[in-house]
């Protein structure tokens, strides 16, 4: 069945329109620890509300990340082939050896431990140029976390109000900007992060947005999002 462009804000993006791939070409490039290059634009999957995100990864630009969390085997194992065809950066939420095996970038949570993060933070140490280290920031907690692992950018959450987490303050442009430029990193926004809001980020100045992360924005007609911005579901307060 073919798909309806004008009902598809990421192929509005494609085209250079004003969807979230297309607000995220208007971000200054950003590199973190060592040198390497934080993505721009950055599809989340979630166990609810995207559990297997590889149709969506398929129309990702080269160079945007995909982050899997609570992922299995199968799924991760499909989104490592696809990365390395399409030139994609892939990273696992909290699993430090799954990443090294997959040769994928690390996300650390903010309220669960990584296993396995001493032998990737080895790997980093010894330059492996695809070992990029993303940090939840919602707090003090995670800013601290983020300097002490020399992470190379940090998820800074959330930034808009979002029914990912009902009744939670959102930081808003201002308060977003503040703690970016308190992080000493690249900072990506995620929460309530869309088509409709990403213009208010900041794009120039220490508190800029080195990058634009979602779920619903970015998911794939054929998924359960549906390819509109929606958000129905819960993520579990352990992925985040």
């Amino acid at each position: 069945m073919r798909q309806n462009k004008e009902l598809d804000p990421f192929h509005r993006a494609g085209r250079g329109g004003t969807g979230l791939g297309g607000w995220s070409r208007r971000l200054k490039p950003a590199t973190g620890a060592g040198g390497r290059r934080v993505p721009r634009l950055w599809l989340l999957s979630d166990p609810v509300r995207l559990p297997d995100p590889v149709a969506s990864a398929r129309r990702l630009p080269r160079g945007a990340a995909v982050l899997a969390r609570g992922a299995g085997p199968a799924v991760l194992g499909r989104l490592a082939r696809l990365a390395r065809g399409r030139g994609l950066a892939l990273l696992l939420g909290g699993e430090g050896r799954a990443a090294l095996s997959l040769r994928a970038g690390l996300h650390v949570p903010d309220r669960a431990a990584a296993r396995g993060l001493l032998p990737f933070l080895r790997a980093r140490r010894g330059g492996a140029p695809w070992a990029l280290l993303s940090v939840a920031v919602h707090g003090r907690a995670g800013m601290a976390r983020g300097r002490r692992l020399r992470a190379d950018c940090a998820l800074l959450s959330p930034a808009f109000a979002t029914a990912s987490h009902p009744g939670a303050r959102a930081l808003g442009p201002l308060r977003w900007a503040a703690l970016a430029r308190a992080l000493g990193r690249p900072a990506v926004a995620l929460g309530g992060v869309g088509p409709e809001t990403a213009g208010r980020l900041p794009r120039r100045g220490a508190g800029r947005a080195a990058g634009l992360a979602a779920i619903g924005a970015l998911a794939s007609a054929s998924g359960p999002e549906g390819g509109l911005w929606r958000e129905r579901h819960s993520v579990s307060r352990k992925s985040r």
